[in-house]
């Protein structure tokens, strides 16, 4: 799992047996964003084994694609089946509000950039990975059943990936309208990886503002990072109860 801003929380309920700075991994990039601690936190959760990385990397820290992702391998080496992704995002269709969450369900690329640029090494994955479905169709089936089951309202959308820093004008947010549903500044790179070696990938988001350019007020990330937090509880219970169910498959 990769516990980005809105599960970064998820971590005090897992049943721990190792938890490793970044700092201590060779060549791991370091954590700097607003609530992302820079700890890979080993141990079982619902009963599932599970790695958990309690923050990511962005492009706007400085990293490349390539360093980005480079968690991502290290987890499938260590024997991960599927990746579970949480991101902090921009609603940009009118019909989300501000701490709803959203199922991925497909993406678009503005990040002007892609982790398996450069020579592809055939043992982790095939030169040209198929795309067409990268978040997978019985995982987003199963966290809308876990939402309905719980009286969660969420939605299922198109995430756009941008590099950022800064937050978009509102020229950027109508022409990002016409695209897709929200927009955020991570996940996309780690789930170009995970489909290259083969994982099956569930990407949550939280609607942390609204990106209406004709009622825009400013956003810090102070806020983000407040109203991700807000919407824990959601995001933990569609992560359990995909979890569960993996578990009584096992058995």
């Amino acid at each position: 799992m990769i516990l980005g801003t809105g599960l970064g929380q998820l971590s005090q309920y897992i049943d721990v047996d190792t938890v490793i700075d970044y700092q201590s991994i060779p060549h791991f990039p370091q954590a700097t964003a607003p609530g992302h601690h820079g700890k890979l936190v080993c141990g079982r959760l619902s009963g599932v084994s599970i790695v958990a990385m309690e923050g990511r990397f962005h492009q706007y820290e400085g990293y490349s694609s390539q360093q980005i992702t480079l968690a991502v391998r290290v987890m499938k080496a260590l024997g991960i089946h599927f990746l579970i992704v949480s991101n902090a995002s921009g609603g940009l269709n009118p019909q989300f509000t501000t701490g709803d969450v959203v199922v991925i369900d497909d993406h678009v690329n503005l990040m002007w950039d892609n982790p398996l640029i450069g020579i592809n090494d055939d043992n982790l994955g095939p030169r040209f990975p198929d795309m067409c479905r990268p978040y997978d169709e019985e995982l987003i089936d199963r966290a809308l059943q876990i939402a309905r089951r719980n009286n969660l309202l969420v939605h299922r959308g198109i995430y756009i990936a941008v590099r950022g820093p800064s937050y978009e004008t509102r020229a950027e947010y109508r022409c990002l309208r016409r695209m897709g549903d929200v927009v955020g500044m991570s996940t996309v790179p780690e789930v170009i990886v995970a489909v290259h070696a083969g994982l099956r990938v569930l990407a949550l988001s939280t609607v942390t503002n609204m990106c209406l350019p004709d009622a825009l007020s400013p956003t810090s990330a102070d806020d983000v990072v407040t109203t991700s937090a807000s919407t824990e509880p959601k995001l933990r219970a569609i992560v359990t109860g995909i979890l569960e169910h993996e578990t009584q498959i096992q058995l």
